[in-house]
């Protein structure tokens, strides 16, 4: 077996609840099933976690978060040598790492390793960033001396979702790492394997007990709880604007705690007429179809010019059409299933919902084989703005075309939603792309390509698509605190 070549069946050696560098038992000594999406089947069975356990892994973090304790005492540039180790483990690991994501996820194996390496790279990103994070000196009026001190914001309660589960990792453990913290973090229910993984490996780098623990569980219990906690100081919640609500809404009905929210979207992407056509189809496809369309920022709503529309639904049917849906350790596929029962009825639910509404279903629209969650590609064409269809998250493989004529109308149309969290533009003209880009209401902004997204960029939403920032320096600045010192006469 080559070094990138997938293991179909890897050993699932951790599902048990992650405290204090410790494996735990659930409290209430429940566990739920996690499902290969590929065949519906059950993978193994998780512990648990509930309130019970938030609480001994809140403590855990606190005493960890202590003054006196290593990790606080630590020199900051042994916290990134830490997480250097971190990454070099992952590495080793990489083959067991992807082929995991794939079988717990359904994404092609490939892309698990793409996502990976991203993973790496984030953590590297911030781990670099360990011993540059200072306040400043500052000339204040009168006879002082005064500076910024920045300090870590404590306990961090993360909350991740299931379709990026290693690259959320990265996205709530770098900075959050970087800057001091300590971490407890609930995965999704429907993909905790590598995230208890990635804690196995924290142990092995050297991270001290208490700073990483891993609670898996159901939003409602585990999640909630976390949330409602008094001794968290902070959430960061990735997932959807409507479980977003309940968090900020718990967070502030108990101490007010920090938030950093990244939500849904329903993101615009515009093709001129000017633009190059081929590029522009293949973008697009890959702006929708790229993991199985289960991506926040994906460019749900292609807005295509009406001197080229027709060409271009007719080339985005035919792309779609011939996308390999199947196994996903196969080299060959593009796209595995969907999650789980509940995203395949919701997307299939929407496909459905098109048709009824009167959208041209061109390819696509229905169930791909008989077993597992497969969805076939689809587009609609003939949408409508009002439809909901344009105006839904569907989180699924489906791509719907709209017609528009001018400039200024289909800034009007991409704007008018509530969601906020991307967009894209392809065209030849430079100031069309300019005018877009100032004038769309989104935060993170692509011109001739889509979902490029780096570590080293802020990326988060506007509107309803949440706010604060992750990855870049940006991303620090969700986890500390800046305290301003004043010395009066002190020289």
């Amino acid at each position: 077996m080559s070094d990138q070549e997938a293991m179909r069946f890897p050993e699932i050696k951790y599902t048990k609840i992650f405290i204090n560098n410790e494996w735990h038992d659930s409290v209430s000594g429940k566990t739920f099933p996690t499902i290969n999406p590929c065949t519906g089947e059950k993978i193994c069975d998780v512990q648990e976690g509930d309130k019970a356990d938030i609480d001994k892994a809140v403590k855990a973090a606190r005493d960890a978060f202590a003054l006196d304790a290593p990790w606080r005492t630590m020199d900051a540039s042994q916290r990134g040598n830490l997480m250097v180790k971190l990454c070099e483990l992952m590495e080793r690991d990489k083959v067991y790492l992807a082929s995991l994501e794939t079988l717990d996820n359904g994404k092609p194996y490939l892309d698990s390793l793409g996502d990976l390496q991203m993973t790496i790279d984030c953590i590297k990103y911030y781990a670099g960033y360990a011993d540059k994070i200072h306040g400043k000196t500052i000339p204040m009026d009168g006879d002082f001396f005064s500076y910024t001190k920045l300090h870590p914001v404590g306990v961090c309660g993360q909350i991740i979702p299931w379709n990026y589960p290693l690259m959320m990792v990265a996205w709530k453990w770098g900075p959050a790492l970087a800057c001091g913290n300590t971490i407890i973090m609930k995965p999704a229910e429907q993909t905790p394997l590598t995230a208890l993984y990635c804690a196995a490996l924290s142990v092995e780098a050297g991270f001290p007990p208490g700073v990483i623990n891993i609670v898996p569980g159901y939003g409602p219990t585990a999640g909630a709880a976390l949330a409602e906690h008094m001794d968290v100081d902070k959430i960061a919640f990735t997932g959807s604007t409507e479980v977003g609500q309940l968090v900020m809404m718990a967070a502030a009905k108990s101490n007010m705690k920090r938030v950093t929210f990244e939500m849904g979207g329903k993101s615009p992407n515009i093709i001129f007429d000017d633009a190059d056509l081929d590029e522009a189809v293949t973008w697009a496809h890959a702006a929708i179809m790229n993991n199985h369309g289960q991506n926040c920022c994906a460019g749900s709503r292609t807005y295509v010019q009406e001197g080229i529309y027709d060409e271009f639904v007719k080339r985005s049917a035919k792309m779609a059409a011939e996308r390999v849906v199947g196994d996903p350790y196969d080299k060959k596929t593009q796209q595995g299933p969907q999650v789980d029962q509940e995203m395949f009825d919701k997307v299939m639910k929407y496909c459905n919902i098109g048709k009824e509404e009167g959208a041209t279903c061109q390819a696509g629209g229905e169930r791909w084989g008989d077993v597992g969650y497969f969805v076939k590609p689809t587009v609609f064409s003939d949408v409508t703005d009002d439809m909901r269809i344009a105006r839904e998250e569907i989180f699924g493989p489906v791509q719907t075309i709209l017609k528009f004529k001018t400039l200024e109308e289909v800034i009007e149309k991409a704007n008018n939603s509530k969601y906020g969290l991307a967009a894209g533009v392809h065209t030849r003209d430079i100031n069309k792309a300019f005018t877009v880009a100032q004038s769309l209401q989104a935060g993170s902004m692509w011109v001739n390509c889509y979902d490029c997204i780096s570590s080293q960029t802020p990326f988060g939403g506007f509107k309803q698509s949440g706010h604060g920032r992750e990855l870049g320096e940006d991303g620090l600045k969700e986890y500390y605190e800046v305290k301003t010192v004043r010395h009066f006469k002190s020289l």
